[in-house]
């Protein structure tokens, strides 16, 4: 499943970066209890995407309704917003319908920082799976793995909107 996790009215609520890095360890330590597997993601200052394999679908709806609670609890207390904001919007999920799909949704999710222009190199977006593929598989794989599976620009349309 790619699933996309959005701040409400994409405020960017995970702006700074000690919440990016926080949060990116909780999405992933939150899935990998539950005996998930995690293919990708990427965390952004104002939603995520995150790509992985579960038993059953209900484990992300479970694992996603505590971490969007208690997380929102956590940053409206820090930022004096208790009672006064809402900090997510929802999920949405997306089967992944075979290889060809699931390597194109890899390449949207590294991709995404570009896309969003946050930085103009992938590399230089340090919330993202991309460096554990670097590390594991090297330059050579993913830019061939890029110029097969390139997703179209029509690759993810609204998703982030």
């Amino acid at each position: 499943y790619l699933i996309t996790g959005a701040n409400y009215e994409h405020e960017r609520i995970l702006h700074p970066p000690e919440r990016r890095t926080a949060f990116e360890t909780l999405l992933l330590t939150s899935f990998q209890d539950v005996g998930a597997t995690i293919v990708a993601w990427v965390i952004l200052p104002n939603h995520y995407h995150l790509l992985l394999t579960v038993e059953t679908f209900e484990i992300i709806s479970d694992v996603l309704q505590y971490l969007h609670g208690s997380t929102a609890y956590r940053w409206n207390k820090e930022d004096g917003l208790t009672g006064k904001r809402k900090v997510w919007y929802r999920f949405s999920d997306r089967m992944m319908r075979n290889e060809a799909h699931l390597q194109r949704a890899m390449n949207y999710i590294h991709y995404n920082p570009v896309k969003h222009n946050l930085v103009d190199d992938v590399y230089a977006w340090r919330w993202s799976s991309l460096f554990l593929y670097e590390d594991e598989k090297g330059k050579p794989w993913l830019q061939e793995n890029w110029q097969k599976y390139k997703p179209s620009s029509k690759f993810g349309k609204g998703w982030d909107d």
